[in-house]
Protein backbone atom coordinates (compact mmCIF):
# COMPACT_ATOMS: atom_id res chain seq x y z
CA UNK A 1 0.00 0.00 0.00
CA UNK A 2 2.75 2.47 0.90
CA UNK A 3 4.57 1.63 -2.33
CA UNK A 4 1.51 2.71 -4.31
CA UNK A 5 1.28 6.03 -2.48
CA UNK A 6 4.99 6.65 -3.07
CA UNK A 7 4.79 5.90 -6.80
CA UNK A 8 1.75 8.16 -7.24
CA UNK A 9 3.56 11.11 -5.66
CA UNK A 10 6.63 10.39 -7.83
CA UNK A 11 4.42 10.45 -10.92
CA UNK A 12 2.94 13.79 -9.85
CA UNK A 13 6.39 15.30 -9.42
CA UNK A 14 7.44 14.00 -12.82
CA UNK A 15 4.29 15.42 -14.43
CA UNK A 16 4.89 18.83 -12.86
CA UNK A 17 8.51 18.75 -14.05
CA UNK A 18 7.46 17.77 -17.56
CA UNK A 19 4.90 20.59 -17.66
CA UNK A 20 7.56 23.11 -16.58
CA UNK A 21 9.99 21.67 -19.13
CA UNK A 22 7.34 21.93 -21.85
CA UNK A 23 6.66 25.58 -21.01
CA UNK A 24 10.37 26.36 -21.18
CA UNK A 25 10.82 24.35 -24.38
CA UNK A 26 7.98 26.22 -26.10
CA UNK A 27 9.44 29.54 -24.94
CA UNK A 28 12.83 28.61 -26.46
CA UNK A 29 11.32 26.90 -29.52
CA UNK A 30 7.90 28.39 -30.31
CA UNK A 31 7.69 26.24 -33.44
CA UNK A 32 7.82 23.15 -31.24
CA UNK A 33 11.00 22.03 -32.98
CA UNK A 34 14.57 22.34 -31.71
CA UNK A 35 17.05 22.88 -34.55
CA UNK A 36 20.76 22.10 -34.54
CA UNK A 37 21.83 25.74 -34.03
CA UNK A 38 19.55 26.02 -30.96
CA UNK A 39 20.88 22.67 -29.68
CA UNK A 40 24.45 24.03 -29.98
CA UNK A 41 23.41 27.01 -27.85
CA UNK A 42 22.00 24.70 -25.16
CA UNK A 43 25.26 22.80 -24.97
CA UNK A 44 27.35 25.98 -24.98
CA UNK A 45 29.10 25.24 -28.26
CA UNK A 46 30.04 28.31 -30.25
CA UNK A 47 31.25 26.07 -33.12
CA UNK A 48 34.72 27.49 -32.65
CA UNK A 49 36.15 24.41 -34.30
CA UNK A 50 35.09 21.96 -36.96
CA UNK A 51 35.62 19.12 -34.47
CA UNK A 52 33.20 20.61 -31.92
CA UNK A 53 30.62 21.24 -34.63
CA UNK A 54 30.85 17.61 -35.83
CA UNK A 55 30.70 16.28 -32.28
CA UNK A 56 27.57 18.25 -31.38
CA UNK A 57 25.98 17.34 -34.71
CA UNK A 58 26.62 13.64 -33.97
CA UNK A 59 25.02 14.03 -30.55
CA UNK A 60 22.06 15.94 -32.01
CA UNK A 61 21.51 13.21 -34.62
CA UNK A 62 21.60 10.53 -31.92
CA UNK A 63 18.62 12.19 -30.20
CA UNK A 64 16.72 12.78 -33.48
CA UNK A 65 14.99 9.39 -33.48
CA UNK A 66 12.77 10.00 -36.52
CA UNK A 67 15.64 11.57 -38.54
CA UNK A 68 13.73 14.76 -39.46
CA UNK A 69 16.66 17.06 -38.50
CA UNK A 70 14.79 18.64 -35.58
CA UNK A 71 14.09 17.51 -32.04
CA UNK A 72 10.46 17.53 -31.06
CA UNK A 73 9.44 17.79 -27.42
CA UNK A 74 9.47 14.03 -26.77
CA UNK A 75 12.96 13.66 -28.26
CA UNK A 76 14.04 16.66 -26.17
CA UNK A 77 12.65 15.11 -22.96
CA UNK A 78 14.52 11.89 -23.70
CA UNK A 79 17.73 13.89 -24.21
CA UNK A 80 17.26 15.91 -21.01
CA UNK A 81 16.52 12.79 -19.00
CA UNK A 82 19.58 10.96 -20.35
CA UNK A 83 21.94 13.91 -19.83
CA UNK A 84 20.75 14.82 -16.33
CA UNK A 85 19.45 11.59 -14.84
CA UNK A 86 20.35 8.72 -17.12
CA UNK A 87 21.71 5.49 -15.68
CA UNK A 88 25.28 4.63 -16.60
CA UNK A 89 24.30 1.74 -18.86
CA UNK A 90 21.80 3.94 -20.74
CA UNK A 91 24.46 6.61 -21.19
CA UNK A 92 26.89 4.00 -22.49
CA UNK A 93 24.25 2.67 -24.93
CA UNK A 94 23.73 6.22 -26.16
CA UNK A 95 27.51 6.79 -26.44
CA UNK A 96 27.75 3.60 -28.52
CA UNK A 97 25.03 4.95 -30.82
CA UNK A 98 27.00 8.19 -31.32
CA UNK A 99 30.16 6.21 -32.15
CA UNK A 100 28.30 3.86 -34.53
CA UNK A 101 28.12 6.20 -37.51
CA UNK A 102 26.99 3.58 -40.02
CA UNK A 103 24.40 2.23 -37.54
CA UNK A 104 25.37 -1.42 -38.12
CA UNK A 105 25.48 -2.26 -34.41
CA UNK A 106 29.27 -2.70 -34.32
CA UNK A 107 32.14 -0.24 -34.00
CA UNK A 108 35.10 -0.51 -36.32
CA UNK A 109 38.47 1.20 -35.87
CA UNK A 110 37.55 4.15 -38.11
CA UNK A 111 34.40 4.94 -36.11
CA UNK A 112 36.23 4.77 -32.78
CA UNK A 113 39.23 6.75 -34.05
CA UNK A 114 36.92 9.42 -35.51
CA UNK A 115 35.26 10.17 -32.15
CA UNK A 116 38.52 9.77 -30.16
CA UNK A 117 40.21 12.31 -32.45
CA UNK A 118 37.37 14.79 -31.88
CA UNK A 119 37.34 14.18 -28.10
CA UNK A 120 41.12 14.63 -27.86
CA UNK A 121 40.88 17.97 -29.70
CA UNK A 122 37.89 19.24 -27.73
CA UNK A 123 39.07 18.17 -24.27
CA UNK A 124 42.69 18.99 -25.13
CA UNK A 125 43.76 15.87 -23.30
CA UNK A 126 47.33 15.74 -22.08
CA UNK A 127 48.28 12.33 -23.34
CA UNK A 128 51.41 10.90 -24.83
CA UNK A 129 49.30 8.76 -27.13
CA UNK A 130 48.04 9.65 -30.58
CA UNK A 131 44.36 9.03 -31.39
CA UNK A 132 45.48 5.91 -33.34
CA UNK A 133 47.34 4.59 -30.28
CA UNK A 134 44.34 5.34 -28.05
CA UNK A 135 42.11 3.49 -30.53
CA UNK A 136 44.52 0.51 -30.57
CA UNK A 137 44.52 0.35 -26.78
CA UNK A 138 40.71 0.52 -26.64
CA UNK A 139 40.45 -2.38 -29.09
CA UNK A 140 43.09 -4.35 -27.17
CA UNK A 141 41.13 -3.94 -23.92
CA UNK A 142 37.53 -4.06 -25.19
CA UNK A 143 37.38 -6.27 -28.31
CA UNK A 144 37.02 -9.53 -26.39
CA UNK A 145 36.59 -11.87 -29.36
CA UNK A 146 39.31 -10.08 -31.39
CA UNK A 147 37.13 -9.76 -34.50
CA UNK A 148 38.24 -6.18 -35.15
CA UNK A 149 34.85 -4.78 -34.15
CA UNK A 150 33.34 -3.76 -30.84
CA UNK A 151 29.80 -4.95 -30.10
CA UNK A 152 27.46 -3.10 -27.74
CA UNK A 153 28.01 -5.68 -24.98
CA UNK A 154 31.83 -5.48 -25.37
CA UNK A 155 31.55 -1.67 -25.28
CA UNK A 156 29.51 -1.65 -22.05
CA UNK A 157 31.56 -4.36 -20.30
CA UNK A 158 34.87 -2.79 -21.35
CA UNK A 159 33.85 0.65 -20.13
CA UNK A 160 32.63 -0.67 -16.78
CA UNK A 161 35.80 -2.61 -15.96
CA UNK A 162 38.43 0.01 -16.82
CA UNK A 163 38.26 3.68 -15.63
CA UNK A 164 40.54 4.87 -18.46
CA UNK A 165 38.25 3.26 -21.04
CA UNK A 166 35.16 4.59 -19.26
CA UNK A 167 36.53 8.12 -19.39
CA UNK A 168 37.06 7.84 -23.13
CA UNK A 169 33.98 5.89 -24.16
CA UNK A 170 31.28 7.56 -22.05
CA UNK A 171 30.42 10.73 -23.88
CA UNK A 172 29.71 13.55 -21.49
CA UNK A 173 27.84 16.59 -22.61
CA UNK A 174 28.02 19.52 -20.27
CA UNK A 175 24.54 20.91 -20.53
CA UNK A 176 23.61 20.75 -16.87
CA UNK A 177 24.53 24.41 -16.26
CA UNK A 178 22.29 25.57 -19.10
CA UNK A 179 19.42 23.34 -17.95
CA UNK A 180 19.73 24.54 -14.36
CA UNK A 181 19.59 28.15 -15.47
CA UNK A 182 16.77 27.71 -18.00
CA UNK A 183 14.75 24.91 -16.45
CA UNK A 184 15.09 25.63 -12.73
CA UNK A 185 12.09 23.51 -11.80
CA UNK A 186 13.33 20.44 -13.66
CA UNK A 187 17.06 20.32 -13.07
Amino acid sequence: MMGQVQSESDEEVDLAQIQALYASFMKECPSGALHLHEFRKIFGVQSSSEEEALYIESIFKSFDRNKDNVLDFMEFVAAVHLVLRGKLEDRLRWSFKVYDRDENGKLDRNEVKHIITIICKIKKRNTDMTPSEVCDRIFQLVDQNKDGQISLSEFIEGAQKDPWIMDLLKLDVDASGWFKKNFKKTA
